[in-house]
């Protein structure tokens, strides 16, 4: 069998953060939560993506999520400089976003309605969209949690949210919004409040 050179990277560079890495457990799940992510195809991740409490790199306040872009990270602060890291998907570079917004609303399997510019992108859509949009479930994209992120009071359309493409997460692929798996979009979910300050970078 032969393996990548970046498989091998990602190994080494695993192994040599190891010291700094404590696993976290997963949130309870409902029997509802359990049965939808269960219609969700499963993907192996790369063991730097997965859930991990670490020191806090961000030396922002606790409860304040922060979203390196570049290194396909999320951050939620902790006290006494630790936080829980999460591995994620960002946006392409044309469609990324970065700035400072808060955490204005949360939904569990949300409701999923594609923006005016996406169905411009990929005029396929526009029937979901003409129809109201796509409840939530399994092949919704928005996965099993979201964030609505606002900034001024106005909602950027940006959301941090699970996925029913957890193949992507590590890698640029979403049309701006935060993917995490869904998994890890509850755990993070349960532990963030509303107003929490949110840094994308």
């Amino acid at each position: 069998m032969q393996v990548s050179k970046l498989t091998i990277v990602s190994l080494v560079a695993f192994v040599l953060a190891g010291c700094n890495l404590r696993a976290v457990p997963d949130p309870q799940l409902t029997d509802h939560d359990r049965r939808l992510i269960a219609q969700v195809p499963d993907h192996p991740l790369d063991p730097i993506y997965e859930r991990y409490e670490v020191v806090d790199p961000t030396g922002e306040a606790p409860g304040t999520i922060v979203v390196d872009t570049k290194q396909h990270f999320l951050y939620f602060v902790l006290p006494n400089n630790r936080a829980i890291r999460y591995g994620v998907a960002t946006g392409a570079d044309d469609q990324a976003w970065t700035g400072t917004s808060v955490v204005a609303r949360k939904a569990k399997w949300p409701h999923w309605m594609p923006p005016a510019s996406m169905v411009a992108r990929w005029p396929e859509l526009r029937p979901t969209a003409e129809e109201g949009g796509l409840k939530g479930g399994p092949d919704n994209p928005l996965g099993a949690r979201a964030l609505y992120l606002y900034q001024d009071g106005r909602d950027t359309l940006y959301r941090i949210h699970g996925t029913n493409e957890p193949e992507t997460i590590g890698h640029e692929a979403s049309s701006g919004c935060i993917r995490m798996r869904n998994i890890d979009v509850i755990d993070l979910y349960e532990r963030v409040a509303l107003g929490a300050k949110v840094i994308v970078r």
